[in-house]
Parts: C-alpha cells; sequence; structure tokens
C-alpha cells in the first residue's frame, strides 16, 4: 500500500539531508514535492491542502529554519500530521458493550470484500468470543454458500440457508439464534449493489433499525481511489457507519484515498485488508501507518505478528539449536515455514525501516515462489540427506530436482544458500549466549544509528 507515495517522499527527504545547508527556499521546494506527491497518490484534494497548510506552518517556523538538521525535522512533522490525519487518539477496537449477541453489521459495493472481511473478522474475534455469521445477500449468486464455506474453513458457526427468506427475516431469524445460542458477536453480512442506489440504502437502514448494532463497518476497496471517497460520504450520510474496513491495500500503489476517507466520512478506520488469506486483516494503527508511509517500518505489528503465528517454545528450541552450531536443512525448511506465517516476503520488508524501496526488486524475482520451490527439494531429500547435506553428490542431485520438478542448478543454489546459512549460526555460536547476541547486534544493526529522535521506540520508530 502506498508504495508510490513512499518511494516519491522517501526521495523528497533524501534530496534534503544530501545538502549541508537547508534554506527556505528548499523546504518550500520539498513541501511543493510532497504535495504533488499526495496528489499523485489520490488523495483528495481538499484534504491535500488542508494537510499541507498544517506541515507548512509548523515546517517554516523559526525553530525549524534554526535546527540543524531541517530535514529530520520536516520528517518528524509529516509523520505528525499524518498521525493526526489517520485519527490517532480514536478508539478504532470495535465496540461490543451491548446485551450479546453484539452485532457487526457489514455494508458496502459488490465486490469491495465484504464477505471475506466478514469470515476475516470472524477468525480474528473467534479467539475470545463466540461468532455467528449470517448472509443476507440473496441477490448474488452464491453469496450465502460462499459465507458457509469460509464459516466451514476457519470454524465459525453460520446461520443456516433458507430458500426465497428475505433479508429482513434472515436478520430476525439470525438474531433469535444469537440470543439462544449464547453468542457474544453476531455478523450480518449485507447485500452490495455495483453503485450505489436507493433500494440499497432502503434495505440497509431497515436491517440496521431492525438488528441495532454495536458497529456498522463500511467496507471499501483501496484500488478504487477518488469514488471510495464518494462511497463513504453516502453510506454514512444514508446509513450511519461507526468504522471503516479497507480492502486490498496490499495490492495499491495509488491507495492515498484511503487517507482522505476517514475525514470524509467522519469514521475511524477499523481494520486493513493485507491479503488473501482469511489471516490477512490487521487492526488499524494510525502512527503504524504513518510509519510505513514514510519507510520508517512497523517493527510492532511485525512483532505482532510473529507471536500469533510462531510456535514460542519451538522458536526457542531452534535457537538454542542454532546457537550451538547445528544447523541442518530441517532447521532451515522450518525457518522458511515460519516466515511464509508472517506473510508474503514483500509485505514483511514493508515492516521493516528503509527496506520498502527494495520491495519491487523482491517482487520483481519473486521471493515467495522461489521459497516454495527450495521447501519441495528439500521435502524430495531422503531424511539422512536433510540431516547430513554434504553427502549429496551428484547422482543424488539429479534425483532430487526431478522429485522437485526442478533443475539441477536450482539445487545447487539451495545447497549454497544452505552452507551460507549453516557458516552464519556458526558464528552465531561462538559469540555465546542470547544476551550476548543481542548485545551484538544491537551494537551493529543499523537501526541502532543516528536517530534524531532520541532511539528505537514503538511509538515511533525513526
Amino acid at each position: 500500500m502506498f508504495d508510490a507515495l513512499t518511494n516519491k517522499l522517501s526521495d523528497v527527504f533524501k534530496k534534503l539531508s544530501s545538502r549541508g545547508i537547508i534554506t527556505e527556499k528548499d523546504i518550500e521546494e520539498g513541501l511543493r514535492e510532497i504535495r504533488l506527491a499526495l496528489l499523485e497518490a489520490d488523495v483528495s484534494l481538499p484534504i491535500v491542502k488542508e494537510f499541507m497548510a498544517e506541515v507548512k506552518e509548523k515546517a517554516l517556523g523559526e525553530k525549524v529554519i534554526k535546527s540543524i538538521r531541517p530535514d529530520q525535522q520536516l520528517v518528524k512533522i509529516v509523520y505528525d500530521e499524518l498521525v493526526k490525519l489517520l485519527g490517532n487518539e480514536e478508539d478504532t477496537s470495535l465496540n461490543f458493550r451491548q446485551v450479546p449477541p453484539a452485532v457487526v453489521l457489514m455494508v458496502g459495493l459488490q465486490g469491495s470484500g465484504k464477505t471475506t472481511t466478514s469470515a476475516k473478522i470472524a477468525l480474528k474475534l473467534k479467539k475470545k468470543k463466540r461468532v455467528l455469521l449470517a448472509s443476507l445477500d440473496v441477490y448474488r449468486p452464491a453469496a450465502q454458500e460462499q459465507l458457509s464455506q469460509l464459516g466451514s474453513q476457519i470454524s465459525v458457526d453460520v446461520l443456516p440457508v433458507i430458500k426465497d427468506e428475505k433479508p429482513l427475516d434472515i436478520t430476525k431469524r439470525a438474531l433469535e439464534v444469537g440470543k439462544r445460542g449464547l453468542y457474544d458477536v453476531l455478523i450480518l453480512d449485507t447485500a452490495g449493489r455495483l453503485q450505489i442506489d436507493e433500494d440499497l440504502m432502503q434495505e440497509v437502514s431497515l436491517v440496521k433499525k431492525l438488528s441495532n448494532p454495536a458497529e456498522t463497518l463500511l467496507v471499501a476497496d483501496a484500488l478504487i481511489g477518488q469514488e471510495a471517497c464518494n462511497v463513504a460520504k453516502e453510506f454514512n450520510e444514508k446509513i450511519g457507519i461507526t468504522g471503516l474496513v479497507l480492502t486490498r491495500i496490499d495490492g495499491s500503489s495509488r491507495a492515498g484515498a484511503a487517507l482522505s476517507m476517514k475525514m470524509i466520512s467522519k469514521a475511524p478506520i477499523k481494520f486493513l485488508g493485507t491479503g488473501e488469506k482469511l489471516e490477512d486483516i490487521e487492526e488499524f494503527h494510525a502512527d503504524r501507518l504513518a510509519g510505513r508511509i514514510l519507510d520508517k517500518g512497523d517493527i510492532v505489528s511485525l512483532v505482532e505478528k510473529a507471536v500469533e503465528n510462531i510456535d514460542q517454545q519451538e522458536a526457542e528450541a531452534q535457537a538454542k539449536k542454532m546457537l550451538k552450531g547445528k544447523f541442518d536443512l530441517n532447521d532451515m525448511l522450518n525457518q522458511m515455514r515460519q516466515m511464509q506465517k508472517l506473510g508474503s516476503m514483500s509485505s514483511i520488508m514493508g515492516m521493516l525501516p528503509g527496506l520498502a524501496k527494495y520491495k519491487e526488486q523482491i517482487e520483481a524475482v519473486d521471493a515467495d515462489s522461489i521459497m516454495k520451490k527450495q521447501e519441495a527439494i528439500i521435502l524430495s531429500m531422503t531424511k539422512e540427506e536433510r540431516r547430513h547435506p554434504d553427502i549429496i553428490k551428484a547422482s543424488r542431485k539429479k534425483r532430487i530436482a526431478k522429485g522437485a520438478g526442478v533443475e539441477v542448478h536450482e539445487v545447487n543454489k539451495l545447497l549454497k544458500s544452505y552452507e551460507q546459512m549453516s557458516t552464519m549460526m556458526k558464528r552465531m555460536g561462538k559469540l555465546g549466549s542470547m544476551q550476548n547476541l543481542a548485545s551484538h547486534f544491537m551494537k551493529k544493526s543499523p537501526l541502532m544509528g543516528n536517530n534524531p529522535f532520541g532511539g528505537f521506540n514503538n511509538k515511533f520508530p525513526f
């Protein structure tokens, strides 16, 4: 998300930082380029004007001009204003302060991803709450069946379908089942249209009045650009929404309309859809997204994702093994599988400070496809070969390549990568304890270098 915006802003700040002395004219030129970058990213003109007015007022202040590093101050000012624009102080958690089942009403246009997003939110909530899903979409072919299948995949109950039942009748039945079944949350997936029309609004209004939802979430596709703002405005004025869910943010380099939607709808962003898998949804945090936009990473979200998806005991056991200098192809396979649990390589890169500029290179070489191919190569080996890679000679390489459906040179590449990793692990083992290793990393890491804002921290990772 925001790849083009991130790259342009990075270029602006890099140009400023390369100059020994920065004048007021340099800053004004930088502000002009920031304004153009925002407009090109589909941020609406009124929002850009308001945003840039705030940035300019602070950037051209006496304190900034007299500071040693005005470019660093400008980064900080833009970051603060982005956080403010995205609504940092608003409560973005879902509201369940009502008699169960708390109703979450999902609204939006057809094709925005409402049904899949309903299942994603259900999966996220099921760890702590009992969730019931219900489809009110009686118009789109197989829409109700789609939700039933998604519910089955994530082991969440879905209201059984009754043929020819109307949306309001489905809502009444869902509420009754929700109360009788002692469900904590009821998620209602409403029907969408290709465009906003009176019938759609009337139906959603009646469903909302009947269900009295705790949350009315507008699901909007980040790829539709400025139209997303119009959709948000219409739904908020005619229905009233309590939050936004932005989908497909991983596939849009011009998703700047998302920056405008919060201001236009006056509703906070609650979730971001980050991919096609049902696990690919994350809670929205303004400061973290601002950090990503400015290529300062989002270490907090990456750590949270690791805690959710990686087996801690297994990771600790592997770490101890590696510190002893022991590392075989089984360990390499486990490492690759742990990485895959965190998402695509490009999404991981986007969460690491200063690496957004390499995302295009990673996508070009298709790192995820290469990793899957390497996994297939290792799985084509015998247990003995995985434990003792040094026994893999020419004849074995041919057999392994044939089993994995690859060429022999790709097996050689994997073995070379393994040798490099094995050498690195042995060096790590010589460092001794985990404390020594952490200390060594902190001293050598580029993240711990010149930090103009007082060190690395969760709130402002610059």
